[in-house]
């Protein structure tokens, strides 16, 4: 039994010696997170099995984990790429290796790639569905995400990062870098860099021409100084154009933005509303004299008032209209539903606490409608009614006041407030390891005995007409952690393109009556000329008569 370490509760490996002992360790720690001595064991783990003979690959798949978590994001494509050479028909290789190319800008194309193969490798297993929703989901791509969670819940219910997924899905996220399309091999940052000039752009114009025209009301109405007043007005649109000069000349991906625009709806509106601004601003100064001599004569002028107002509150307009698209996209009950599914994992926890808000925010806007529209309408004007709507007001400001509070004590302690860009993905920490973590499957000396001398070897795989029989020269070789290199025929290769998924059988002639069958994943590759197999599993047994024995898993 392993003793932990008096220092830091470590449990050293049973047999230093032994990397498959370094790499548990490595994973010991990572369930732990703590990548920094994960990396440490998965190191070790490495230098002790330099010809991945015994851990396949699993050290360089610890090892990316264990760099990606540190934020090392070309490292931990490094290794996962080497456990990919190593064992190129693992699925979990396949999944670690779309993992972390999912972090390196860019190569977003490579990562789904990858993610796809782990699918095809193994459908079974629910975790390259997982990763094959994350990415759709950083796309946008809300039904293809949620269809891949659903099939990773039906293999496994319980998956926090299917169910916290799939709630996210469901709300209809956005990441925070919703205007980069992650397909596009472009640093997300310069077109970071882009967004920040328009949305500086019409900002700091919007400000700029409402200043303005305020200024220019009161010289005109209040002092009599019309002219003035247009002049000053016609000056700022030269301070309009310098910043427009100044922002577009911050823009260098000029042939991104209309995407940008098209994927952010908000820049989108930011961007748009702007122009109709100026040209409101335009009528308005054109208009000023008018309604000078309007206002003179006691008379309102409502269309100068119409474009003021436009000036002046647009700013004002977009927020209300956000806040309250922001509440009512998506289907935050269900996605509650979800995030309760995922067995108190911690980022289940913070998503669902930002998704009450949502619907206590839904609440809010339909009780203020209907209070509003029964003012309008004079309903319940007698005494019950007014005390009704004054309850139904009291109620929309206590809420409004608890959330200013509670947003306010968010930003103050820098923690997750209670909006929807406090919501996140899932970052498979927990008390479930990823499943690219996971050890790999090897062949006991028994079993390499028994391909090394067997005297036919049979590959079962799937073929049009159903499953077929192929018989293989030999096997090659057994290379890293078990690895089953075969000499087949061009129906073989062109059945494992069809399907990787194959089973090889043989039998020992030396030790008569013993079988074995490996399942696992073949690749082909054209250098050696060999049929690479992965095993996924090992099935040992005897045949029957004097040999009769039971099939044991290897």
């Amino acid at each position: 039994m392993r003793t932990r370490s008096a220092e830091n509760g470590t449990p050293p490996p049973a047999d230093p010696g032994d990397p498959r002992e370094w790499c548990a360790l490595a994973a010991w720690h990572l369930a732990e997170d703590r990548p920094e001595a994960a990396l440490e064991a998965a190191r070790r783990a490495v230098e002790r099995d330099p010809g991945a003979e015994y851990a396949a690959g699993w050290g360089y798949r610890l090892a990316s984990l264990a760099f990606e978590r540190l934020g090392r994001s070309a490292e931990a494509v490094a290794a996962a790429e080497e456990a990919v050479r190593l064992a190129p028909g693992s699925w979990t290789a396949r999944l670690r290796l779309g993992a972390a190319l999912r972090h390196v800008p860019g190569r977003w194309r490579e990562s789904r790639a990858q993610a796809a193969r782990a699918v095809r490798y193994a459908p079974q297993e629910p975790d390259p569905h997982v990763l094959a929703g994350d990415l759709a989901l950083l796309r946008g791509e809300h039904r293809a995400a949620g269809d891949s969670y659903r099939e990773a819940l039906r293999r496994l219910d319980g998956h926090p990062g299917a169910r916290v997924g799939l709630g996210l899905a469901l709300l209809r996220w956005e990441s925070p870098r919703d205007h980069h399309d992650p397909a596009w091999p472009v640093d997300p940052r310069e077109t970071g860099r882009a967004r920040r000039a328009l949305e500086s752009w019409a900002r700091q114009t919007r400000l700029l021409l409402a200043a303005a025209l305020v200024t220019a009301a009161v010289a005109a109405f209040g002092a009599g100084l019309v002219t003035w007043a247009e002049i000053g007005c016609g000056a700022v649109l030269a301070a309009v154009v310098a910043i427009t000069l100044r922002q577009a000349r911050r823009v260098r991906l000029w042939s991104y933005v209309p995407g940008m625009l098209a994927r952010d709806v908000w820049l989108a509106v930011s961007v748009s509303v702007t122009p109709v601004a100026l040209a409101a601003y335009v009528a308005a100064v054109a208009t000023l004299p008018r309604a000078v001599s309007r206002s003179a004569a006691g008379d309102f002028d409502g269309a100068w008032a119409v474009l003021a107002g436009t000036v002046l509150l647009n700013g004002v307009a977009v927020f209300v209209l956000r806040v309250l698209a922001e509440a009512w996209r998506g289907r935050p009950v269900a996605a509650l539903a979800q995030f309760a599914a995922a067995g108190g994992d911690r980022t289940a926890r913070r998503a669902a606490d930002v998704t009450l808000w949502l619907v206590a925010g839904r609440a809010w806007s339909a009780l203020a409608v209907v209070a509003a529209a029964a003012r309008a309408t004079g309903y319940g004007r007698d005494r019950a009614g007014d005390l009704a709507w004054w309850c139904a007001v009291t109620a929309l400001a206590v809420f409004a006041a608890v959330f200013a509070v509670r947003s306010a004590r968010a930003w103050w302690q820098g923690s997750p407030g209670p909006w929807r860009a406090s919501l996140i993905m899932h970052d498979g920490r927990g008390g479930r390891l990823p499943g690219d973590a996971g050890p790999p499957v090897g062949l006991s000396g028994d079993v390499r005995r028994a391909f090394v001398h067997a005297r036919e070897v049979v590959l079962a795989c799937a073929a049009s007409g159903g499953p077929r029989a192929l018989a293989v020269g030999a096997v090659g070789a057994i290379g890293p952690g078990g690895e089953l290199r075969l000499v087949a025929g061009e129906d073989a290769w062109e059945a494992a393109e069809r399907d990787p998924r194959v089973a090889v059988f043989a039998a020992d002639p030396v030790e008569r009556g013993f079988w074995v069958e490996v399942r696992g994943v073949a690749v082909g590759d054209p250098e050696a000329g060999v049929l690479r197999v992965t095993p996924e599993h090992v099935t040992v047994g005897e045949f029957p008569g004097r040999h009769r024995g039971r099939a044991r898993a290897g």
